[in-house]
């Protein structure tokens, strides 16, 4: 990749980061407006700066259209923080569509592939209507004195400031000076794009000093020798030319001074041939003040980096490199488990020495492991504000008002997992706004508020990453689903289904509530991709529905560990891995706490509960008949909506680390098995899904009235 490429790509990297703070400041400023809060001058400003920094990085590559469509935003934004244009919530709407836009220009631009031009003039027509909004108020607070009678007299201001004269149009010349430093060009900038920029302003002039450039032999690439003297002549005032350039603040000199008249300057006086160092050297003199624009508003980011101290530094790294340290982690594992099984079975004993040097192995390669995978992980912050866009373009479609809140957006998963949830969480987030809310006349004739809530969670629990989608919607109709169902041929007439198997007909292929084909469903393909989606991560999806409250869809997926702590089991002579994080605890029962039911079903009694227990031998058919049960050893385990179920082994090894080895690839999904894992003898163990076990066992639902998982 060269290294224009290199510049190109940390751009978007970038952009990536200034959009995810426009979002931030963009709905923080939408909750202040709801609240009745005044808005806050320093979160108008970051959003700001967040346009405009993108508007600079693109000018820096010809990206024209995303130029200026991001200069049309942030005029409007420059409106509101310059108090011409009032904050509301009609206004923040629009800014938050344009916000959408704006990534979408930048997506467009990452793939070179064009932009869709007609949302883009949608957006911009918009934002223009701001404008004109923002003009007639101006009008109508400051109205023209009328004329009294036949005669008006109207008192003319007389100017004595006989060294800046303007010409009737307004416009006067100014004089800026400039030389950019090595670090403007290493960031991707250019001079040219700069200068593009001020001939939109009015009429410009560019020289530039060469004088410097001593010859061929002594040229340093890496150094700039240029500075350039432009004369420029404009109706626009001194601050939108800084505007131009507060993109390179901090990489240039830079001096802007009105010309004092047209008859005292001299082209050949004022040099074309100008250079800023020499200049600053002979006058030696601070600049004035007051002939300085106020100073950017900036960041605790950019405060930190201005002093030195207090930024933390990041790394870019390629993601191939951190998964092939993560293999190398995995291997050194097992390489302990290998060392320490040929220890013991050369019977030498552990000395105090040798067992504290084998603790301090298995430490420090707990401590690479987490810190390798801490270098993977990703808050799913991202994730919930491109969703909470989804939701916004939903509900533009569907005519129907969507509040969108998130929790949990400081969760981390790992990165693979992020950007596979985007495609099912989106058919999700359709779904819940075109099927589960009402429109706002059903809502309102409910009793609800107009505005649908719609929230979108994670968390961590019981070693799984689960994610909720939440509306406040009419709830699943199931009476519906059921006859549509049956006319489709899904479930035979006679059928007698319980609501979790009637919420289950949602996920089958061709499956569709909508009674027509529309932007956002009725096509019958939505849930069923959802639930591919979900199994392919090794996942499972849950919903639970009250008529006329809402819907709760539910996707629970294991954490993707390269390792984990598991206890050692023996099933029938077969060695499996169950994961700690799910075991609650661990039972050797007395006969009497087993209990056997109807349908040949056993529980255990555990406290004064009744437990089903999951004979893993005959899940996964290393035994046809059950074992004596009161013989067994039982593994307390526990589900994501608190269910227990006993988990009855044969034998409990041991509890150790274990390299987690997928077996997707080669083997699909095998149901009840999370992933496989080598022992130190070299053995391949199974390492079991506790919840998925218990599905596959077919007690799971006859026992506990929890919503099937699919």
């Amino acid at each position: 990749m060269s290294t224009l490429d290199d510049i190109r790509q940390t751009f978007f990297q970038e952009c990536d980061d200034l959009l995810e703070s426009l979002d931030d400041g963009l709905q923080n400023l939408s909750e202040a407006l709801e609240a009745g809060e005044p808005q806050d001058s320093e979160t108008v400003n970051a959003v700001f700066r967040a346009v405009h920094s993108i508007k600079g990085g693109a000018a820096a590559f010809g990206l024209e259209t995303l130029v200026r469509f991001a200069h049309r935003f942030e005029t409007a934004l420059d409106d509101v923080r310059s108090n011409r244009l009032e904050m509301t919530t009609d206004v923040a709407t629009v800014f938050l569509r344009a916000a959408d836009q704006l990534a979408d220009l930048v997506g467009a631009a990452r793939d070179n592939r064009p932009p869709a031009s007609e949302s883009v003039a949608q957006i911009l027509s918009r934002l223009e209507a701001l404008d004109m909004s923002r003009q007639r108020a101006a009008v109508t607070t400051t109205p023209d004195p009328e004329p009294d009678g036949d005669l008006a007299f109207a008192p003319m201001a007389m100017s004595f400031d006989f060294a800046v004269p303007s010409d009737p149009a307004g416009e006067v010349t100014y004089l800026i000076q400039f030389l950019a430093q090595d670090q403007l060009f290493a960031n991707g900038s250019d001079p040219v794009h700069l200068f593009r920029e001020l001939s939109d302003l009015g009429e410009l002039h560019v020289s530039a000093d060469k004088s410097k450039i001593e010859g061929i032999e002594s040229l340093d690439a890496s150094h700039c020798q240029l500075s350039w003297a432009i004369e420029l002549t404009t109706s626009e005032p001194e601050a939108a030319i800084w505007e131009i350039f507060e993109f390179v603040d901090g990489l240039c000199q830079l001096s802007i001074t009105l010309r004092e008249s047209e008859t005292e300057y001299d082209p050949i006086a004022v040099p074309g041939l100008f250079n800023l160092t020499e200049a600053a050297a002979e006058t030696n003199a601070e600049p004035d003040p007051q002939d300085q624009p106020p100073p950017a508003p900036k960041t605790k980011q950019t405060e930190a980096n201005a002093e030195g101290t207090g930024a933390k530094a990041t790394v870019r790294v390629d993601l191939d490199h951190v998964d092939r340290m993560i293999n190398v982690v995995g291997e050194l594992v097992i390489n302990q488990a290998v060392l320490t099984q040929g220890i013991k079975a050369a019977n030498i004993p552990l000395t105090s020495a040798l067992s504290s040097s084998l603790d301090e192995f298995m430490s420090l390669a707990r401590e690479i492991q987490e810190g390798v995978m801490a270098i993977r992980a990703q808050s799913v912050k991202p994730l919930f504000q491109r969703m909470a866009r989804i939701a916004r373009e939903a509900g533009d479609l569907a005519g129907k008002a969507v509040r969108f809140d998130t929790e949990g957006e400081a969760t981390e998963v790992d990165k693979t997992v992020i950007e596979r949830l985007v495609s099912p969480l989106t058919h999700i987030i359709r779904n819940s706004v075109d099927h589960g809310i009402e429109p706002p006349e059903a809502r309102k004739a409910a009793g609800k508020t107009e505005v649908g809530n719609l929230l979108l969670r994670a968390a961590h629990r019981s070693g799984r990453v689960i994610i909720e989608v939440v509306d406040d919607g009419a709830g699943i109709n199931r009476p519906k689903v059921l006859e549509i169902a049956i006319k489709k041929g899904l479930v035979a007439h006679d059928a007698v289904l319980s609501n979790s198997d009637i919420d289950k007909l949602l996920f089958m292929p061709g499956f569709s509530t909508a009674p027509k084909v529309t932007d956002l469903s009725g096509r019958g393909v939505g849930m069923d991709v959802v639930r591919s989606s979900v199994q392919k991560l090794g996942g499972r999806i849950a919903i639970t529905s009250e008529p006329g409250s809402g819907t709760t869809i539910s996707i629970s997926l294991p954490l993707t560990l390269a390792v984990l702590d598991g206890m050692v089991v023996d099933v029938s002579g077969h060695t499996m891995v169950v994961p700690i994080a799910t075991i609650v605890e661990t039972i050797r029962p007395k006969a009497s706490d087993v209990h056997r039911m109807s349908g040949g079903r056993h529980v255990l009694s555990v406290r004064d509960r009744f437990i089903p227990i999951i004979d893993l031998g005959q899940v996964f058919g290393y035994r046809d008949q059950p074992s004596d049960l009161a013989d067994l050893v039982y593994l307390l385990v526990e589900n994501d909506h608190d269910k227990l179920w006993a988990l009855a082994v044969d034998h409990i090894h041991d509890q150790r680390q274990v390299v987690i080895k997928g077996l997707e690839n080669n083997y699909g999904q095998v149901r009840g098995v999370a992933a496989a894992t080598i022992l130190g003898d070299g053995k391949v163990a199974l390492i079991i899904d506790p919840e998925e076990a218990a599905l596959h066992s077919g007690t799971a639902s006859d026992l506990t009235p929890f919503a099937e998982e699919i």
